[in-house]
């Protein structure tokens, strides 16, 4: 799972960034909230994490900005601010959870699990066609036989799970997967190929000049 984690307490952040990293999240921690949104114009996450009381902008604010920017991230707020009309307006501009500090990071990775699970619609095993997909162990099998891929091929056969059904960019898939590296559209198409020979026929659908879907 790919967080962006929104804290500007530098004891705070670094210990969430460390205890997330070490349960396996790939985050991002950003403790400057002038350059959250300029961070989501080049790279996609699965989940973002936002401090509610930041230097420069009113968390609510930073909750409409990036709602503009990318709509489909669910966001959780952290906050020492526990009052029921703080909570009733951060769900209005679509935060997805609130959790009030201080808090046991445990609790945060199971609020952050439940969100995606929520949010995504994506279990344990997934089945495409005839291939059986282990997300939590990263193993793919066809008719009991494992099919190896490479990380970026997984990388992005889980960002078009987490997003089946839905028509996804290449621009999606390059700011997902790459980030800010120096990678074009014709590495997009690669990828989508290889992942193509390892699915079933039809599975990957492209969408001109929008994109792929998994069906």
């Amino acid at each position: 799972m790919k967080v962006l984690l929104v804290e500007d307490d530098m004891l705070l952040g670094e210990s969430l960034s460390d205890y997330l990293t070490n349960a396996d999240f790939d985050v991002k921690w950003i403790d400057d909230d002038r350059l959250v949104v300029q961070t989501l114009s080049v790279e996609l996450f699965d989940i973002i994490i936002l401090d509610l009381i930041l230097k420069y902008f009113k968390g609510e604010e930073l909750i409409e900005k990036i709602k503009q920017k990318v709509s489909d991230v669910p966001i959780i707020i952290t906050t020492a601010k526990d009052s029921i009309s703080s909570k009733e307006e951060c769900f209005a501009l679509g935060a997805d959870d609130y959790i009030v500090k201080p808090f046991d990071p445990k609790e945060l990775v199971l609020r952050m699990k439940a969100v995606c699970k929520r949010y995504y619609r994506i279990g344990s095993k997934e089945i495409v066609g005839d291939v059986e997909i282990d997300v939590e162990n990263r193993i793919v099998k066809n008719r009991n036989n494992e099919i190896v891929l490479t990380k970026k091929e997984w990388d992005i056969l889980l960002f078009l799970l987490k997003r089946r059904g839905k028509i996804v960019t290449h621009n999606d898939i390059l700011n997902y997967v790459w980030s800010d590296s120096d990678v074009g559209e014709e590495s997009v198409r690669t990828y989508i190929k290889k992942l193509r020979a390892v699915l079933p026929e039809g599975s990957i659908e492209t969408h001109k000049g929008r994109g792929y879907r998994l069906k």
